[in-house]
């Protein structure tokens, strides 16, 4: 990147310095007003102790390698390849000496609350890594669309903001389409039930996102689907990279992630609410995904 083009992005960077994080807290993404969305240039041989925000972040390094730990997976990065960190994932990053990378930061508040987010839930539940090499044309397409975004937010455009989410919405349709076209269930074999394969399982992560509270039994959701459980499970685990009582306990912790933000529960409370039924399972299903304790992520968003 030339002299020039970095004096650009410098000067219309939102905010100078570097991103001043103090460790193990969560991190406020600062937006622009009224914005859902913030790019980063970044040049500085600067790390990042352990933090987490409710941002969805990407990671794009230009000029060398960044090193990146998301919760306790290490993704070491080199120039041009891509890493999505989901929101609310602890995560810590190590900075070369020299190098330069784009930083993305997407409200993740807004597609939360989009009919039919729940299909696209468990691609954003685990980080993401893609290389060329790994496969060139779906990391062509994203690559395409984050320089798109990148130029959009650094141009003169009134509606940049609104242009730059649209785009990372594209992206999600992106990533979930070759997600759902290398699923062996809706491989050439199974062309005449694709769609619906892809309507019973939508249906079925609609209704844990409306009932996660209940005792669900994989039997009884089975049998809504009109599967026997064994097939059901097998399909469950393709369609969202989950088993089933995995995914309902993702769908109960990002409730509690929530509830955590409010002062004015407790946690016997909150694991009640996240429909939990006792305070030590909620405790040690808690730690297991998030590497903390509730408390201790409580205490992070405190801690600013």
């Amino acid at each position: 990147m030339g002299k020039n083009r970095a004096e650009f992005y410098h000067t219309n960077n939102d905010f100078s310095g570097i991103r001043k994080i103090q460790p193990d807290i969560q991190e406020v993404v600062e937006y622009r007003q009224d914005a859902s969305v913030r790019i980063w240039y970044n040049d500085q041989p600067v790390g990042f102790e352990a933090h987490w925000h409710s941002a969805v972040e990407i990671i794009l390094p230009m000029e060398n390698g960044y090193e990146v730990t998301v919760r306790d997976e290490v993704f070491r990065l080199q120039a041009g390849e891509i890493l999505l960190i989901p929101s609310r994932a602890i995560h810590s990053i190590a900075a070369p000496e020299s190098g330069v990378r784009f930083i993305f930061l997407l409200d993740s508040a807004p597609l939360e609350t989009m009919h039919g987010f729940s299909r696209l839930e468990p691609l954003l539940a685990a980080p993401l890594c893609l290389t060329r090499s790994e496969n060139p044309a779906l990391y062509d397409e994203v690559y395409h669309i984050l320089l798109q975004m990148r130029n959009e937010y650094f141009g003169s455009n009134e509606f940049s903001d609104l242009s730059v989410y649209s785009l990372f919405l594209n992206l999600c349709v992106v990533l979930g389409t070759h997600r759902l076209n290398t699923m062996p269930m809706l491989s050439s074999g199974y062309v005449s039930h694709q769609k619906e394969y892809i309507n019973k399982f939508n249906d079925i992560l609609s209704y844990i996102d409306t009932h996660y509270m209940d005792d669900l039994n994989l039997d009884d959701v089975a049998a809504r689907a009109g599967f026997s459980k064994f097939h059901f499970s097998r399909l469950f685990k393709q369609y969202t990279g989950f088993t089933f009582s995995a995914y309902v306990c993702h769908r109960k912790i990002r409730v509690a992630e929530e509830l955590l933000s409010r002062p004015d529960l407790s946690i016997t409370q909150i694991a009640m609410q996240s429909g939990f039924s006792s305070l030590s399972t909620f405790n040690r299903v808690f730690r297991q995904q998030m590497n903390c304790s509730p408390s201790a992520y409580r205490n992070m968003a405190r801690s600013r």
